[in-house]
């Protein structure tokens, strides 16, 4: 699936929050996620290379962890990126095909997400990444087969913008 994605560092996030519960809209409960990041053994930061993420995600003490396996490949030409997740049962298995098929572990990113879906195939996450101060926003577009990933982007940015948020990051959370 193809994605527009913009992301940026919040000035605070409790003033993001209501500005977004003025407007009706509020973010899930907390969950935890922790992504174990594989590249291809040539791998070069800001490259087109894909990147193979194991996350787990914690939705609550009561409830079991849910694996995934996650393709994830920035295309620079268009701005979009292809993403590809499946669930899987037995997370030693995949990571043993991973490693088998010459990908090596980069980096672990953990993290406290909280997400709000705008419908339409638009997400605004909100995380707390372990080891990087503040807090972060990201918003998600799932782009159609006639959408432009410009315009989409602009409509994004110009989402945060709104929102009073101008910090924005490019590189995904591992590389900062």
């Amino acid at each position: 699936m193809k994605r527009v994605i913009v992301k940026c560092k919040l000035l605070s996030k409790d003033s993001f929050c209501k500005k977004l519960s003025d407007i009706d809209l509020f973010f899930s409960g907390v969950h935890w996620q922790h992504d174990r990041i594989y590249v291809p053994r040539e791998y070069k930061k800001n490259s087109s290379y894909p990147r193979l993420i194991m996350r787990t995600d914690v939705r609550g003490i009561d409830k079991p962890a849910v694996y995934s396996l996650l393709l994830k490949r920035h295309i620079e030409d268009s701005g979009t990126d292809i993403v590809e997740e499946t669930i899987v049962q037995d997370y030693g298995k995949i990571v043993s095909i991973i490693l088998q098929l010459g990908f090596k572990p980069y980096a672990e990113v953990s993290r406290r997400r909280q997400y709000l879906n705008m419908g339409e195939g638009v997400f605004i996450y909100l995380d707390s990444i372990d080891n990087l101060p503040g807090h972060y926003a990201k918003i998600e577009a799932n782009l159609g087969p006639d959408d432009s990933a410009r315009e989409a982007r602009e409509d994004l940015e110009g989402t945060f913008r709104a929102l009073g948020e101008t910090n924005f990051i490019s590189s995904p959370y591992f590389e900062m």
